[in-house]
């Protein structure tokens, strides 16, 4: 899949549309350290060891980042064969403004017939990072805008539903709710959704240090699954930092 995606594309992709962050990060680094040239010698270590944890920590999220986003090969769709999902029949990929996965979805499933759709609403999902992306990269073709609370589709539409890296960008457990309860009721009877997500939990707090409470820990998914009268029917960590669950209306929670 290699057509698909530039080489280092995720990493790089981060760095572009939060340049904020790590803008932010050299102007700490430089204020502690010029503060530090003006301390005593025997207390500019505390300054240097800051430091060096402000910039240790950046590299570590670029390279966990890389590895996951671009070394992995979570975008080759690999893992779609452990989950035991089909490639077959109707497909709907939802996303929140950055849609990264229909191509590769299309790539890997040509015989499905593939719908995508937008729930970005910039009065509500207010990252800066989706709206650079947003201007940087065009829509997959045919993508359709929906809102959490109307996905548009009739009832029991579609065999599988995708939602990748996007669900925790509704960050009102209501509305998460809601939209949960929307993907149940375009799901055909036998069918999937497969939501992927990084969780707040210790390997993304070693990754992300504080940004890990960006996400929702599996405890909490699970109380939005329960909600919208979901059940886990599988559970995979793709990598040790982001986890996929199986959903449907009939599974059998572990």
């Amino acid at each position: 899949m290699e057509q698909i995606r530039k080489p280092l594309q995720g990493v790089s992709n981060i760095i572009r549309f939060n340049w904020h962050f790590y803008l932010l990060a050299a102007v700490f680094v430089a204020f502690f350290f010029l503060l530090n040239m003006q301390l005593p010698e025997q207390y500019q270590v505390f300054g240097n060891v800051l430091c060096l944890l402000i910039i240790a920590s950046t590299i570590i999220s670029l390279l966990i980042s890389m590895y996951v986003y671009d070394l992995s090969g979570f975008y080759q769709l690999h893992w779609m064969d452990e989950l035991g999902v089909a490639t077959r029949g109707i497909v709907v990929n939802i996303h929140a403004g950055f849609d990264e996965t229909s191509a590769s979805f299309q790539y890997r499933c040509p015989n499905a017939v593939l719908t995508v759709l937008d729930f970005y609403d910039p009065s509500k999902h207010t990252e800066i990072s989706i709206r650079r992306a947003r201007k940087a990269y065009p829509p997959y073709p045919g993508t359709q805008q929906i809102s959490t609370a109307d996905v548009s589709l009739p009832d029991d539409y579609a065999d599988m539903v995708f939602v990748i890296f996007s669900a925790h960008e509704i960050r009102d457990n209501r509305e998460r709710s809601v939209f949960f309860s929307e993907l149940k009721r375009i799901l055909s009877g036998n069918g999937k959704i497969i939501v992927t997500e990084h969780l707040r939990d210790v390997p993304n707090f070693l990754a992300y240090n504080i940004g890990f409470f960006h996400f929702y820990p599996k405890v909490s998914w699970r109380r939005i699954f329960k909600q919208a009268g979901l059940r886990i029917s599988k559970e995979l960590k793709i990598t040790p930092f982001i986890t996929s669950f199986v959903l449907e209306k009939h599974g059998i929670e572990p």
